[in-house]
This record gives structure tokens, C-alpha cells and sequence, in this order.
């Protein structure tokens, strides 16, 4: 680390120029190819994937998108003439849109099932040519401005669907800056240069920003869902930044403590500098852990966020090192400059609010630990209620286009519309055939029924579908139960004696499928990566305890974040005022994000944290004052990082995206928890009142386990060795957390 980071300061313009090119070449060839991205839920295997596969294959004109053109009429009827002219006018030239396979309107002989019973509303269907993955923002923008032209006096049109999603305005851009602009405040606060407020910015958006390009790229070779390059973003604009600050400071304490640019810089990435690449890792390993679950959707979502991990830390120990060489001493404040001027090297004693607050822990362990537990506790009570599901445009925000068409075909046609079931089959004989077409009428007979289209075969005659409409909303656990009745009861009652093996399709039988697979492999998935974790911390502190607290503490954020989140998504608290959308479940791909990827933050804090008091109780065994002195040296960085990460993840939430806004408000909560009540209470709490159990290791263990160091501790050496000089000298030292006991 050493080595390169000497030659990033020597060769500083190139290094920079590098990172350039890198950012320009790779941003440029995402330009040209541009992106292609891919929210395919269906897991192989699964009754609604098999459901998926028949009607592709028996129906290949069936197998693109489908999206819907919605108009209503306040007074009179949608079958009046001047409606049925423009709309049929409308639709015309929409089926004449590039890409576009077909159009099914309601102004023909099977399209009466499509205006409602009031006579206000009607809907028709856009089928295009391709599926939603390969649709071009250019086509459904022609196909909104093609349908909303209708609009008039009386007429109110809307489009619901992935393509009309796709023209949806996002804030993705307001919430990078808003981010960008509070960390670039508390920065200055921090460190009170500009310079060196400014420089922690700059390295991480040199890395998300190539990040982000690559992972434009990466969809062509791999599924990737459309909320990845978000993803990446919240994710590496916050640990970016976050890592960058570690180092800065370090810095900062090398000039305070004479040593020179140069000295400061390599010193700074050679002791943080390596234990951001440990902690960099450690989210990285985290996040690709994803992989065992072996879905494809998530895949992508693994590699694609530790791509931008992978990228935040090379910037952060390569582009920082020759920046932090072109500004110089400017890393500091003027009036910290103008000290070390006049007075020369001193060490940075830990003082202030940190210093008190270490001591009252210190005095409190049992009071405050109680406390912190019982704030968690109470915050991860919502999480017995979570619900896992997908939402789908009803939960859009209430202005969105896609949000008013669900809500007009809902009120006009009921909320089974919005998910239709799709139930298909083989059919290999007569005797199918004739069950087959008597199946309509069995199912309109059965409870949750709204209605049933007759069956439907293919140009080959072996294979058939039909589609029900559900009496209840897509995403309601009425619809769910009865997808579960019919699979299990109704259809095997209605086919037995046959071949006939009918599969349950659908909106809402995918996505229950997806969230069936997901909660089955999640124990196995936490098992490993808490596992993981705990190895890791076991080599580097040589202890059984650190490892389980870490674990207990990984689980306790967790579990209060989904809380938090259930409160505000799924029960609806505050989720409209902020631009939301309504209630309703909770991502089933959310759990194994968030274990991923808090796993590696909370591992950030932990390591930071405990690295310190570790090494104190090497220097003096007195788990009092290591539990004491490490808290009081690390709060103020662990508090400004977390400050740094909140506020980038809490901007996302304005981003428009339900799905970025859940992971923005879950992993602020997570980092404000763990940052705020875990790490610097709860933690030295019970390693106070552990004593000196919380370093034990069996020898038997101890002999066997390799040996790995996070953080060399060459500047704390010399930091002793300019405080023993001091002594030497006479100069008067105020005494300082290292001397005053709880």
C-alpha cells in the first residue's frame, strides 16, 4: 500500500489523468451502446416461470409487452360519438407506432368487455413487438404524447404499463446533488478547510461516476434490473465518500504531527488506506454472496453494486493520495496551520463531547446499554408484521400517469384488472379439450372470481389459455391466498381424470413465486455472510466475543431498519406526503440487499471502532481504559461518517423511485442506528460490562488461527513516541481521556 501510494503522489498528474480517461472512455462507450436493463422477476422452475415459458412458446405474438390506454368521461358516456371517433382515431395511430404489434380496443365486437358498467371508463390493450426489457424510451414516449393528444374538454386519458413507466420523470439527479451538497457541508464542518472538505467528493464521484457507466455496459452481458445504477450510486456516493474522509483525516493527523505532504499522504494510505481496502472487501464479498441464491435478477445486482465498491476504493487509494499531494498543507484549516507554524507538532488528544461522552458510558454502562437496547428493540417490533411482495403502479406517486390509470380501471372494472391470472396448458387430446372448455364456467362458480375469458388455443391446437380477474388488488394478500387455492384446490379438482397439468400465471403469481424463493434461501444466505463476518473479525481481533456482538448488532440494525421500513411503506406512515405512493409490500429482494449490504457498512464502524480499543488493551491490558479511550478517539469520525452516509441515503429518497426511496430510508435508519446507538453505546456498554472476557480466545484456537493486521499501528507509535518528546521537553500535556477514569 506503501509503494503505491508513494508513486500516486509522485506521479500525481498522471494518476489523475488516468482517472480521467478511465471516466471519460468508459462513459463514452455506455453512451454509444447504450443501456438495457431487465426487471424479469420469473425464477425457473417455479409454476408461474413454467406458466410464462408455455405461452411464449404457444403464443409468440403474446410473448411482448402489453400496456394499456385509459379514458374516462366525467359526464355523459365513453360510447358517445365524439368520444368513440377520437379514441378509435387515437388508436389507429398508435397501432401504427413503431414497434407496436397490435391494438385491442373497446369499439369492436370483443372489446364490450373493456367499458365499464357506468359507461365512464374504457381501456385498450398496446401490444408491442418486443418484451418491456427491449423497449426504446423513444417508442413509449411516442406512444404517451400519441395517446394524451386525445385528451379534450370532458376527456381524461392515461396510459399504464412498463412502457409508460419508462417516460416517468425521475429526481435522480436533485437527489445525487442534495447528497452531494449536505456531505459537502458537514465536510467543511469537519475538517474547516475547503480543500480538503472538497476532495472526498471529488474521489467518489470519480468512482461512481465510472461505476455507473460500467454498469450500462454490464447489462449487455448480464441480466441487470433497472434500479442497479441507482443502487450503485446510493451505495458508492456514500461509502466513497465515507472512505475518502477516513483517510483524509488520517492525513490531517500526520501534518499535525509534522510529518511532511508527502510522509502524511503515504502514511495516511498505508495504515486507513488499508483498512478501506479491508472494509471495501469485506462489502464486496458481502454483496457478491448473492450469487449462492443463484436468481438471475439478483446477480445482476450483486456484481453491478460491488463494481462500484470495487471502483469507490481504487479512487480512494490511488486518485486521492495525488490530490491530497496538489493541495498540500491546505488540508488543513488556516488556524490549524497557523498553530502548527508557532507551535509545532502536538498530538490530538481526544477532548470535548467525545471525551465526556466516553466516560459516561464508562459510568452508565448498564443504564445507557439498557436503553439502547430497548430503543431497538422498540423499533424493530413493526418488522413481525413485514409482508414481502411486489408493488406495482398503484403504489406510484398519486400525480404519475401509471398511478391515475390503475386507479380508473380499479374504480371502473375492480382491482382484479390490474393483475390478471393467466392460467396455461398443454393439451394433447380430445378429452382435454372438452374439460378445457367447460373450465370458464367452473371458475366463474368460484369464490374471489370477478370474471373469466373463454378459453383460447393456439394455431396448433396444443396448447391453451385462459385468463381470470381476481375480485381483489394485485398486491392484496386475498389475491395471493387465492392464487394459493387455486393451484391447490380448485384447478387439480376441475382436471382430475386428465393430462391436463394447468399453470398459474400472472402479475401476482410471479411475484409470489419470486418472494417464495427468496424468503426459502434467506436463512442460508444470512447464515453465510454473518458467518463470514464473523471469521473475519475473529482473525483480526483474536476473540470470540467481538465476533458475536458484531453479529447480535448486524442483526439488531437490521431488523430495526425493516421496522422503519414497514411503518413508512407497508403500513403507509408519511409514504404519500413524501411522494411514496400508497402502502403496500415490501420488495422481496430488499431482505438480502439490505443483510449485503449493511453487513459490509456495519463492518466499516466495527472494525474503525474496536481496531482502537484493541489496540489499547494490547498496550495495557486495562479493558476499561482500551473500551474508554478507543471510544472516545473514534465517535467523532464514526458520528461524521454516518452523518455523511444518512444524508446521501436519506436524499434518494427523492429520487421518484419507490423501490431506490425504500433502500435510501432502510440504510439511512440502518447507519443512523448502528452509528448512533449501536457502535457508540450499545457496543462499549457491554464490552464494559464484559471486562476482560471480551479478548478471550482458547490458546488451542489462538495457535491455530493465521494472523492478519487491519491497521499497522506505525502512527500511534509515533504518536506516543511525539507525546513522550513532549514530556522530555517540559511541556505542560492537559490531561486528556487516557488519564481519567469513568
Amino acid at each position: 500500500m506503501a509503494a503505491l501510494a508513494r508513486w500516486c503522489v509522485r506521479r500525481r498528474l498522471v494518476a489523475v489523468l488516468l482517472w480521467l480517461l478511465a471516466l471519460g472512455a468508459v462513459s463514452a462507450t455506455a453512451a454509444v451502446a447504450g443501456s438495457v436493463y431487465s426487471n424479469d422477476y420469473q425464477v425457473p422452475g417455479t409454476e408461474s416461470g413454467r406458466a410464462a415459458q408455455l405461452l411464449q412458446d404457444g403464443f409468440p405474438g403474446l410473448s411482448g409487452d402489453s400496456d394499456t390506454v385509459v379514458w374516462h368521461t366525467a359526464t355523459g358516456t365513453v360510447r358517445a360519438a365524439d368520444v368513440e371517433q377520437t379514441m378509435t382515431r387515437t388508436l389507429r395511430r398508435i397501432a401504427d407506432l413503431p414497434g407496436v404489434a397490435a391494438v385491442a380496443g373497446p369499439y369492436d365486437d370483443q372489446g364490450a368487455s373493456r367499458i365499464s358498467a357506468d359507461g365512464h371508463t374504457a381501456y385498450a390493450t398496446v401490444t408491442f413487438e418486443d418484451r418491456s426489457a427491449d423497449i426504446t424510451r423513444s417508442q413509449a414516449q411516442a406512444l404517451v404524447r400519441t395517446a394524451e393528444a386525445a385528451e379534450a374538454d370532458g376527456l381524461r386519458v392515461e396510459l399504464g404499463g412498463t412502457a409508460p413507466g419508462l417516460t416517468g420523470s425521475t429526481g435522480g439527479h436533485l437527489a445525487e446533488g442534495v447528497g452531494v451538497a449536505v456531505a459537502a457541508v458537514v465536510l467543511l464542518l469537519a475538517f474547516g478547510s475547503p480543500a480538503a472538505a472538497l476532495l472526498p467528493i471529488v474521489t467518489a464521484l470519480a468512482g461512481v461516476g465510472t461505476a455507473y457507466a460500467g454498469i450500462t455496459l454490464l447489462g449487455h452481458v448480464m441480466t441487470v434490473a433497472d434500479f442497479a445504477p441507482m443502487l450503485g450510486l446510493l451505495i458508492g456516493l456514500g461509502v466513497g465518500i465515507d472512505y475518502a474522509l477516513f483517510i483524509v483525516t488520517r492525513h490531517r493527523r500526520g501534518l499535525k504531527r509534522g510529518l511532511t505532504v508527502t510522509e502524511a499522504a503515504v502514511n495516511a494510505v498505508a495504515t486507513t488506506g488499508r483498512a478501506v481496502v479491508f472494509a471495501g472487501a469485506t462489502v464486496c464479498i458481502a454483496l457478491l454472496g448473492m450469487l449462492i441464491l443463484r436468481l438471475d435478477f439478483l446477480n445482476g445486482v450483486a456484481v453491478a453494486a460491488s463494481l462500484t465498491v470495487v471502483l469507490t476504493v481504487t479512487a480512494a487509494v490511488t486518485l486521492l493520495p495525488a490530490l491530497l499531494s496538489y493541495i498540500g498543507p491546505r488540508a488543513l484549516s488556516r488556524r490549524e496551520r497557523r498553530r502548527l507554524a508557532e507551535h509545532g507538532p502536538r498530538p490530538e488528544l481526544p477532548t470535548g463531547l467525545a471525551a465526556r461522552w466516553s466516560a459516561l458510558v464508562e459510568r452508565h454502562p448498564k443504564a445507557l446499554g439498557a436503553t439502547a437496547l430497548l430503543l431497538v428493540t422498540v423499533l424493530a417490533l413493526p418488522t413481525l408484521s413485514l409482508r414481502l411482495g411486489t408493488s406495482d403502479q398503484g403504489n406510484d406517486p398519486e400525480s404519475s400517469t401509471t398511478r391515475q390509470a390503475y386507479d380508473l380501471l380499479a374504480d371502473g372494472f375492480g382491482p382484479g384488472v390490474n393483475g390478471p391470472l393467466t392460467l396455461v396448458t398443454e393439451v394433447r387430446g380430445a378429452e382435454d379439450r372438452l374439460v378445457l372448455d367447460n373450465l370458464d364456467a367452473v371458475l366463474r362458480a368460484t369464490r374471489d372470481v370477478a370474471s373469466v375469458t373463454p378459453v383460447t388455443y393456439n394455431s396448433g391446437g396444443d396448447t391453451a389459455f385462459l385468463t381470470v380477474l381476481p375480485e381483489s388488488a394485485p398486491q392484496s394478500q386475498r389475491t395471493s391466498d387465492f392464487v394459493d387455492r387455486l393451484r391447490t384446490e380448485v384447478l387439480p379438482r376441475a382436471v382430475r381424470g386428465t393430462s391436463l397439468e394447468v399453470r398459474v400465471g400472472g402479475v401476482t403469481a410471479g411475484y409470489d413465486d419470486f418472494a417464495a424463493v427468496i424468503v426459502g434461501k434467506l436463512p442460508l444466505f444470512v447464515g453465510v455472510v454473518i458467518g463470514f463476518g464473523c471469521v473475519l473479525l475473529l482473525l483480526a481481533f483474536r476473540s470470540v466475543g467481538i465476533p458475536l456482538k458484531a453479529a447480535a448488532m448486524n442483526v439488531l440494525a437490521v431488523a430495526a431498519a425493516f421496522g422503519i421500513v414497514v411503518a413508512v411503506f407497508q403500513w403507509g406512515w408519511g409514504g404519500e406526503p413524501l411522494g411514496l405512493g400508497r402502502a403496500g409490500p415490501i420488495e422481496p429482494f430488499l431482505p438480502v440487499i439490505m443483510v449485503s449490504v449493511l453487513f459490509g457498512l456495519s463492518m466499516d464502524y466495527q472494525v474503525f471502532l474496536v481496531s482502537r480499543m484493541y489496540e489499547e488493551w494490547l498496550e495495557t491490558g486495562d479493558n476499561r481504559r482500551a473500551v474508554r479511550v478507543g471510544l472516545a478517539e473514534t465517535s467523532r469520525v464514526i458520528n461524521s461518517a454516518a452523518v455523511i452516509m444518512i444524508s446521501v441515503f436519506l436524499a434518494f429518497v427523492l429520487s421518484g423511485d419507490r423501490t431506490i426511496a425504500m433502500f435510501g430510508i432502510a440504510l439511512a435508519a440502518a447507519v443512523a442506528l448502528d452509528a448512533f446507538v449501536l457502535r457508540t453505546l450499545l457496543v462499549p456498554a457491554l464490552m464494559h460490562l464484559l471486562g476482560g472476557a471480551n479478548w478471550w480466545l482458547p490458546r488451542r484456537l489462538d495457535r491455530l488461527l493465521p494472523r492478519i493486521s487491519i491497521e499497522p499501528p506505525e502512527c500511534r507509535a509515533a504518536h506516543g513516541r511525539l507525546t513522550d518528546a513532549m514530556d522530555v521537553l517540559g511541556e505542560e500535556r492537559q490531561p486528556d481521556v487516557r488519564d481519567t477514569t469513568g
